[in-house]
């Protein structure tokens, strides 16, 4: 919060806003000015007040059943707020692929399952028969660690051979290679491949050990100490030794982490002792923080109390370490006041590597190569020697089919078109599979506080909107019915179709940002809804709980149906024309008041970037404007903004830091994904006032 207010201080980002002012006891009134981060907090609170409420009432929680049940409590009060509209996660799409199922790590938090080097890659693609076989022995065997070692025995006595190369596409490079700067997941899926982190998750999803090979919790589970691996080595990217990795690069990787302010360090505000307080600037002693290193190869983690959830934090990039003289001596400083990282981390030749693979070439938007990096301590165990990741701009919809048949890549995803072409070359009945789904939420978020109408780094993407009609959307933006209707207009499966295909347009689709299955009470809960005490057993699901109180509330979505198959994916429990007329009529009602018209000959416009040169995106993007276009009857009328490369795209949201610079109405390219095995992991990210990462798609903070 200090970074953005003093950012927000130079640049004089000060709005007016009409308010009333004692003017020397006369009662007159005059504008008053308030700050960016002012505004921001009103605007939040307006529209997110009830669930700030009921999340920091879960927060007191005497119990981790009791935090679960109220969470799930405040969830609804978000999901009811329609700030953002959840669409669908990973996965649940066809797809052909080389690559043996459930042979990387794999985990629903954390950046685990970004690592590769266990995968087994046969030569042809894998039979869709055999993919049956493998799941049904997965299930059997996980959590035994024998799964890999019987799969390549298996697919072996099938004719299958193996390599040890693995090759997939990409559409968007690293904007950093400084792995505790950034929480982008277009970074760290890069980096991640050339650092080891305390513990991993295997492909098993069991956590084990990594640079650390064992650690102790106190008896109040307030003090974590771990024991490091020693012999570890920190190389450049020509394999060349430069240190030993010790406990201190868990020091300064943790205080670089802070310094930076690159969007992880919410995770350890108020869970690490005096994370927050240095932060604040009220601690500027380091050395206070409660990472410590008692030895070479002994660290301690000082927590602000019993964080049970903690060692699944430790798998995220936030706690990679850092070695602390090869960082100064690229110009790096500790320190938030004369904080500057040097040129450390802006390019792979500028950090160091401790984990399986060293980046032996980079050419960009064309390739990226990892090699087996000779200095990893577990090479003997990698089945993968060469990750080689090859660049597509995304505007056309075969290239990855073409590639992936003719061995270019390993695999791909299969939309309506190469749907088609895979039934036709006689590869779709044999080889394709419905990829798994993921805790990964993907969503639509609205603006409630635009200021930017062209891209912030190059003024590409221009809003069509003129002042009078932005101010229209801003004022329909900030009604509850308004983005309701929106919300309830959209149908997410026929948008989904164009991406999947209409045989799993529902597959893929989420109705929460937490998924209704990430956790379960462990104990019965008692809980208040709306005055009534509702006693929930054991093993009672966060959705279950999540649709109780919409229900209470009377808000027409469904975020969980138990007589689903899946509970809470793979339905669209928010599309209802008739339920979003309703909402729109109130919306309009209350605009009305205000002195907005709406009407289908005055309608409210709202911008939507869309990526026009895919095909798949471009009509992702036309679905999504037909449906709420006819639903609400051409009252609203959605602008699809043309952004011609990915990168226009990414530039309009994606890669924005703060509120002001996103350029948008609606925007659907942005999603979270875990980062430890607690709902707050998700809730946390809409915090007010700097500590939700989120928010900022929301046009504030």
């Amino acid at each position: 919060m200090k970074k953005l207010l003093s950012i927000l201080l130079a640049l004089a980002m000060v709005f007016s806003l009409a308010g009333c002012k004692n003017n020397n006891g006369g009662g007159g009134e005059e504008p008053v000015e308030k700050t960016y981060a002012e505004i921001s907090y009103e605007v939040y609170m307006a529209n997110l007040g009830e669930f700030y409420e009921a999340y920091m009432k879960a927060k007191e929680a005497a119990t981790v059943s009791e935090k679960y049940a109220l969470m799930a409590q405040s969830e609804a009060k978000l999901m009811e707020a329609a700030v953002m509209l959840p669409l669908y996660t990973r996965g649940g799409n066809y797809g052909i692929s080389r690559v043996v199922p459930y042979t990387t790590d794999f985990a629903l938090w954390g950046v685990s399952d970004e690592r590769i080097e266990t995968a087994l890659v046969a030569t042809e693609f894998i039979k869709a028969e055999d993919r049956q076989v493998l799941r049904d022995k997965y299930n059997e065997l996980q959590g035994t660690g024998t799964f890999n070692a019987w799969a390549k025995s298996y697919l072996e006595g099938k004719g299958y051979t193996f390599k040890n190369t693995y090759d997939i596409g990409y559409t968007s490079e690293p904007q950093t290679w400084d792995a505790l700067a950034t929480s982008k997941e277009a970074d760290t899926e890069m980096i991640i491949q050339c650092l080891d982190l305390l513990m991993r998750y295997d492909s098993e999803g069991m956590q084990q050990p990594a640079l650390a090979e064992s650690y102790e919790v106190s008896e109040d589970g307030s003090v974590y100490t771990f024991h490091l691996r020693e012999g570890v080595k920190w190389v450049d990217m020509q394999g060349r030794e430069v240190a030993d990795v010790t406990a201190d690069d868990f020091v300064a990787g943790m205080q670089h982490a802070l310094d930076s302010q690159g969007g992880l360090e919410y995770l350890v505000q108020g869970v690490i002792v005096n994370a927050d307080e240095y932060i604040q600037g009220e601690v500027t002693d380091f050395s206070q923080v409660g990472v410590k290193a008692l030895d070479d190869y002994t660290l301690e983690y000082t927590l602000t109390g019993e964080f049970t959830y903690f060692p699944t934090m430790v798998t995220y990039n936030i706690f990679a370490p850092m070695n602390r003289a090869y960082y100064e001596s690229l110009g790096g400083t500790f320190g938030l006041d004369n904080y500057t990282a040097g040129t450390y981390g802006t390019s792979p030749e500028t950090t160091l590597a401790n984990g399986p693979y060293l980046v032996s070439s980079l050419v960009s938007e064309n390739s990226v190569v990892f090699s087996k990096n000779e200095a990893y301590y577990n090479k003997d165990n990698m089945t993968i020697d060469t990750y080689t990741w090859k660049f597509n701009d995304g505007t056309d919809v075969t290239k990855a089919y073409n590639d992936a048949v003719a061995g270019t890549i390993d695999g791909c995803s299969l939309n309506p078109s190469t749907m088609v072409t895979a039934r036709t070359d006689g590869l779709f009945d044999d080889y394709a599979f419905v990829a798994r789904t993921q805790a990964t939420t993907f969503m639509s978020f609205y603006n409630l506080n635009r200021a930017a109408f062209a891209n912030f780094n190059d003024g590409a993407v221009a809003s069509p909107q003129d002042e009078e009609a932005a101010a229209r959307t801003n004022a329909a933006m900030n009604n509850v019915h308004f983005r309701r209707a929106i919300s309830m207009a959209y149908s997410r499966a026929d948008s989904q179709a164009q991406r999947n295909g209409e045989e799993l347009k529902y597959n893929a689709l989420r109705n929460s940002y937490t998924p209704y299955n990430f956790v379960v009470l462990e104990e019965e809960v008692t809980v208040d809804v709306n005055g009534t005490p509702v006693t929930y057993p054991a093993g009672t699901l966060y959705g279950k709980i999540m649709q109780d109180q919409v229900d209470a509330d009377g808000v027409k979505i469904v975020v969980y149906d138990e007589k689903q198959d899946n509970g809470g994916d793979g339905f669209d429990g928010w599309y209802n024309v008739d339920n979003a007329v309703e909402e729109l009529e109130l919306a309009i009602a209350e605009l009305k008041e205000q002195g907005i018209e709406i009407s289908a000959e005055n309608p409210i416009y709202v911008d939507l970037p869309t990526f026009e040169t895919s095909e798949v995106y471009a009509n992702m993007a036309n679905a999504y404007k037909q449906s709420v276009e006819n639903a609400l009857g051409g009252r609203v009328i959605m602008n699809l903004t043309g952004c011609q490369t990915a990168d226009e795209w990414y530039y309009a949201g994606y890669y924005t830091d703060y509120g002001y610079e996103a350029n948008y109405d609606i925007y659907d390219l942005s999603g979270w994904g875990p980062d430890y095995g607690d709902p707050s992991t998700y809730l946390d990210t809409m915090l007010p006032e700097g500590a939700g990462y989120m928010v900022k798609c929301l046009g504030i903070y």
